[in-house]
């Protein structure tokens, strides 16, 4: 992914969960923050796995190199994922619990060098009425989500399977709209919400003959924002690329050099999260 990034001039924001800044378990028990959530649903706690685990393998848990590695290449911001995946929707979980989260994930961030300007809420259940504490702690922008019923930030029940059927279907079939978001918009309140334009979903064997339906989609909404002068927000989780890996990057090249050609013929820019906020504030 970043050879494609670094080849195409993209910009990407990765949104990181603050575990993974640690370099082992000792090290994360010291890190832990003032506060922990107490879901109604026990499961939905990390904790709960990592009291139940001795030592915790730092080839999987852990990944500072990794991160190391992102942040040196230009373009490239490196965000938060809050410090334990933390959902802000979920029954148990308090404001409090919240910003102590987020300044554990900061803490943690400062120890290599680096600040944190962007967050991206876990399984995109953005909370309103915690968006006050993130200019507190120093985040500017997050990815809301489509503006669409079909989007809706929800919590685990909320998250019916019809809805999900019909966000599949929106992935091949224009069916919500092109999402692709106006600059000032997106800036007139601080943070800045930059929201979802598209999830990038996963070559699958199955419906693989489909694919083509599936980058006009996404082409098609570039266009939209390259023509109009909007924003298109695309995303996805790296590990979604952990199968059918030479497929999915193929998939990706293709996106890149769809971008490669709107920035000759209209002038479009990559920009990640952070760069984007501040070119909002330069604006307003």
């Amino acid at each position: 992914m970043l050879d494609i990034f670094s080849q195409a001039g993209i910009h990407a924001t990765w949104a990181t969960v603050g575990f993974l800044f640690c370099r082992d378990t000792n090290d994360l028990r010291q890190q832990l923050p003032a506060t922990l959530p107490n879901y109604t649903v026990a499961s939905l706690s990390p904790y709960r796995y990592l009291d139940e685990a001795e030592i915790l393998d730092p080839l999987y848990h852990f990944a500072p190199k990794l991160i190391d590695s992102i942040s040196q290449v230009p373009g490239q911001e490196v965000g938060t994922h809050t410090f334990s995946h933390f959902y802000c929707l979920e029954a148990g979980q308090s404001k409090e619990a919240f910003r102590d989260d987020l300044t554990a994930a900061a803490r943690v961030a400062a120890r290599q060098g680096l600040t944190l300007h962007s967050l991206v809420f876990p399984r995109n259940q953005w909370n309103p009425d915690y968006l006050s504490l993130l200019n507190t702690l120093g985040i500017r922008c997050f990815r809301g989500n489509e503006p669409s019923w079909v989007y809706q930030a929800s919590d685990s029940e909320g998250q019916h399977p019809v809805l999900r059927a019909v966000r599949i279907l929106d992935s091949y079939l224009n069916l919500t709209g092109h999402h692709t978001y106006p600059l000032k918009a997106c800036t007139a309140n601080a943070p800045f919400n930059f929201p979802a334009s598209r999830f990038l979903r996963p070559y699958s064997p199955r419906i693989a003959w489909l694919d083509g339906l599936r980058l006009r989609r996404i082409k098609r909404a570039m266009d939209d924002a390259a023509t109009h002068q909007r924003i298109y927000h695309l995303w996805w989780h790296p590990h979604n690329f952990g199968r059918n890996i030479d497929q999915n990057i193929a998939f990706l090249r293709r996106i890149a050099e769809h971008f490669v050609s709107l920035r000759q013929r209209y002038g479009m820019q990559s920009l990640n999260m952070g760069e984007l906020a501040q070119l909002g504030t330069v604006n307003d």
